[in-house]
């Protein structure tokens, strides 16, 4: 049996509110009035397609056992780099083996359902536990209708052979040039068709000839399928689709709209996610990916479902959300808006990729050093231990420290040093276990910080050379907010 193993999701913290985005574009456009209810995610300047693979990809693993892992594969159709890996960056991050393969896919909205495809057929094939990523940061022209429906998110399926949740019924996929949308790749936003027609012609004939021979070929009834899932961003399209293609209306899965908007290719595995965390055994679910053709998957949950809960899941991020009514901002956060950064700014950050490469488990993995003698934790590791009473070199292993809890020691709210998104955040931790460091703050709400705050690391982007096009990575520290709600509630 070939399936899917866990589950796990991402979406970033800050919420742009719709009715303050129409506010200050709709004397241009009053039409979108119809479109500024509910809020949309977007991600921080530091957080991309990259980094919120890895918190998907963290999420969906939790505490399992990573060794098992063979491959890893992150379809989106805004990677960060056109050509470096952008799997690869994943991987090292998650602190896996080097002999793990690693594969970007794209081009078109369903590259996530088709990934997904690929993984189970290669798994079946004894390919090994893939760790199939989709992630979206897709950028749209302010005071556009897509600025109003998209939104940024990433979820993570690991896809295995072994104690499946949801065990895969069939699948079947038909590629037709059917162009509703399209980007050079020296453009930034697409260029969308007229809305009528591809609803019409795209999900009304396409999707849905494709569902009716993906039954047929699974040999399954539409109103069999207790879940269906198709992230289409135009309203009522899924409903409209289950009901020409013969399936249930109940069955139709909340797009997520009001809360997260459209995540692109990421969309189909964010409302899966979603949906399996609440999921029970036995329940047929059919996810659709459309785009220069379409996928239809059909899956069924297993009793397996019940302990197949992630670390936090779509859910618990969405309950983590930051609301901001200030649209100015949300330009400037998200690249669209150039406000004047001051000579603090003017530094050049042209990486030191040979550094980089020898040092790629510490400052993309975030792996420490455990002193075998004396048991004392340092990062970075170094020949040398930093313990005084003993004299120790070359005693150390490799000690990971992502996923070990931290708290404050000290902190500093620095309104002189260039942030974009000030003021800059910096102090030092303690890890739960031992070992210190200095780190950058982020996702610092209302509550501010303070003193033994519990922390988790996260992957984020450490500094974006402009003049190369390159962007650096590293591990920040995040106040644990699901440690503080619960010290708040006792």
């Amino acid at each position: 049996m070939v399936g899917i193993r866990a589950f796990g999701g991402y979406v970033p913290r800050m919420r742009l509110q719709r009715a303050s985005a129409y506010a200050a574009t709709g004397w241009h456009a009053p039409g979108l009035k119809s479109f500024a209810k509910g809020e949309r995610s977007f991600c921080s300047w530091d957080e991309d397609a990259i980094t919120m693979s890895v918190e998907a990809a963290r999420d969906c693993l939790a505490d399992r056992d990573r060794s098992a892992i063979s491959r890893v594969v992150l379809a989106s159709t805004s990677h960060t780099f056109a050509d470096r890996q952008n799997s690869t960056v994943v991987k090292e991050a998650l602190n896996l083996a080097d002999s793990v393969a690693a594969l970007d896919v794209s081009g078109s909205k369903r590259c996530a359902t088709s990934a997904l495809i690929d993984a189970f057929h290669a798994v079946e094939g004894n390919a090994g536990d893939t760790l199939c990523v989709a992630s979206e940061r897709n950028a749209q022209k302010p005071g556009s209708e897509g600025e109003f429906a998209s939104g940024h998110a990433a979820a993570c399926l690991l896809v295995s052979k072994d104690n499946c949740c949801a065990k895969l019924l069939g699948s079947h996929s038909v590629s037709i040039d059917f162009v509703d949308h399209f980007r050079k790749e020296s453009e930034t936003f697409d260029y969308n068709w007229e809305a009528r027609w591809v609803r019409e012609e795209g999900y009304g004939k396409i999707v849905v000839s494709t569902i009716k021979d993906a039954l047929q070929k699974a040999n399954i009834d539409a109103n069999q399928i207790d879940h269906f899932i198709l992230g289409a961003p135009l309203r009522r399209v899924s409903e409209s689709v289950a009901k020409r293609a013969g399936v249930s209306a109940d069955a139709v899965v909340d797009n997520l709209n009001l809360v997260l908007g459209d995540a692109g290719a990421a969309q189909p595995f964010v409302l899966l996610s979603h949906l399996l965390e609440r999921a029970k055994p036995s329940q047929k679910i059919m996810l659709v990916g459309f785009g220069g053709g379409c996928d239809v998957i059909v899956l069924e949950t297993t009793d397996a479902i019940s302990n197949a809960r992630p670390a936090n899941g779509v859910s618990g991020y969405l309950n983590n959300r930051d609301p901001i009514d200030n649209y100015v901002k949300y330009l400037s956060i998200s690249g669209l808006l150039e406000l004047e950064r001051g000579m603090r700014a003017e530094f050049d950050q042209k990486p030191v990729l040979t550094a980089q490469y020898r040092e790629r488990k510490t400052v993309l993995g975030l792996v420490g050093g455990k002193c075998t003698q004396t048991g004392a934790v340092q990062f970075p590791k170094t020949p040398v231990s930093v313990t005084r009473s003993e004299r120790a070199v070359y005693t150390q292993e490799d000690y990971p420290l992502a996923e070990r809890p931290a708290k404050i020691l000290t902190f500093t709210a620095d309104h002189l040093t260039f942030s974009p998104m000030p003021p800059a955040y910096y102090g030092n931790i303690e890890f739960e276990g031992g070992g210190r460091m200095l780190v950058e703050f982020c996702d610092v709400g209302e509550e501010s910080l303070e003193v033994g705050m519990p922390l988790r690391m996260v992957f984020r982007v450490k500094a974006i050379d402009d003049r190369r096009g390159y962007s650096q990575y590293f591990w920040k520290a995040a106040p644990d907010r699901s440690k503080l709600n619960k010290s708040q509630t006792s």
